[in-house]
């Protein structure tokens, strides 16, 4: 049976890691590294339904209809 996804063994991930190196230089490493795993986690959160963010409130249609047309003209301007 052949798989149809062959991972790197051994001496490619060296080679791999060598080519990684040299395009982003050394000091870059730890940073891409960091988000790489802010983004996993992330995509785990909302893998998980975790949602930090909260949706905003929205005033209710009463509060907009007991302003009436007074509130409203004050708002666009007052003409």
């Amino acid at each position: 049976m052949v798989p149809y996804l062959a991972l790197p063994e051994g001496g490619e991930w060296i080679v791999i890691l060598v080519i990684v190196v040299l395009l982003f230089g050394a000091k870059k490493l730890p940073e891409l590294t960091k988000n790489a795993a802010r983004a996993m986690n992330e995509f785990k959160k909302v893998q998980n339904g975790e949602d930090d963010e909260k949706p905003a409130v929205e005033p209710s249609s009463t509060e907009a209809g007991n302003r009436g047309a007074e509130g409203v003209r004050e708002e666009r301007g007052g003409s």
